[in-house]
């Protein structure tokens, strides 16, 4: 039987949220940069459902600023976020929503995350220049 099933509600990115960002936190790569600078994994697991709820089902509920929060994480780890970090992450990304979900949402939510993550690190690296 497949459990899989489309990528609809709240409720669905919320277990999307809080099942990638597990495997994050215990990513030997990515494990360390997320535990060392997030203190309260409920409220980043809100704040990101809240995201992807903006994102995927055009809800205003995200208030927050992705540039901003991405450059202060390579701050904190002295620039040294690189494009394979960003990399890691879509696998990881791609891999839970495949294991979870089908549908057209779930294919604009892998499709959303790879163009954000370049631009995100552009971000980043024009931000390093300043």
């Amino acid at each position: 039987m497949n459990s899989k099933r489309e990528l609809a509600h709240r409720e669905d990115i919320q277990l999307l949220v809080e099942s990638f960002y597990t495997k994050v936190r215990k990513h030997e790569t990515l494990g360390p940069i997320f535990n060392d600078i997030i203190d309260d994994w409920e409220a980043h697991f809100d704040l990101l459902t809240d995201f992807w709820e903006a994102q995927l089902f055009l809800k205003r509920t995200y208030q927050g600023n992705p540039v901003t929060a991405h450059q202060e994480v390579d701050e904190k780890t002295n620039h040294s976020v690189t494009s394979a970090h960003f990399g890691m992450w879509l696998n990881l990304w791609f891999e839970t929503i495949d294991s979870l979900f089908v549908g057209d949402t779930a294919w604009i939510a892998k499709n959303r995350a790879q163009k954000m993550s370049t631009m995100l690190f552009l971000k980043i690296f024009e931000h390093r220049k300043k």
